[in-house]
């Protein structure tokens, strides 16, 4: 494991963006954990979401890869970054969906539990989002430990090797962290 770890940081400090094929290479060593990374993201969206984990993982790697160069400082830096381009993904299509509800397609529908449960799913990603950026304007470094911890599924460890703290500040702030979304996002 630490191997496979030490041998993704070698490859992305080395990544050339303009070559193509370094950047399938990095996407096959890497796609088993965004897509598993993804997984997770969605199992907190709603049943029959439009948006696959499949999708996900593709659409975040090319905003990850298309721009400018990167200088990735390890793997953990890496899927920090993945982290933050899966929240936006999501969000920006729950918005999207939830536009498009407001009268951006009109259509007459029978109102049922599948429809409201669709709106109280896409209302939850807004509402945490909202939430989180809260809390991130009020204190950076939790604002995005709580991303790379939630949206990124980073350890303990990684968290801190990212944001360059130790894990038992992580710890705490984790907890004071979740306790204070928790709060937020009941009201």
């Amino acid at each position: 494991m630490t191997d496979q770890r030490e041998q993704l940081t070698h490859m992305l400090k080395r990544l050339d963006l303009a070559d193509p094929a370094q950047s399938e290479a990095i996407l096959a060593f890497v796609y088993d954990e965004l897509r598993t990374l993804a997984s997770q993201q969605m199992r907190h969206e709603r049943e029959g979401h439009t948006l696959q984990p499949t999708a996900l993982v593709h659409e975040a790697y090319l905003r990850l890869i298309d721009g400018d160069s990167v200088d990735w400082n390890s793997r953990a830096h890496f899927f920090g970054i993945a982290a933050r381009a899966m929240r936006q993904i999501l969000t920006d299509h729950a918005r999207r969906k939830q536009a498009s509800k407001r009268g951006g397609d009109w259509q007459r529908v029978t109102l049922g539990p599948d429809l409201l449960a669709d709106e109280e799913s896409l209302c939850e990603v807004l509402e945490l989002n909202e939430a989180l950026e809260k809390l991130t304007k009020k204190d950076e470094m939790l604002g995005r430990m709580v991303e790379l911890r939630f949206f990124g599924g980073l350890t303990l460890d990684e968290t801190a090797e990212v944001l360059g703290v130790s894990r038992r500040k992580v710890a705490k702030d984790w907890s004071a962290a979740r306790l204070w979304l928790l709060r937020e996002l009941e009201g």
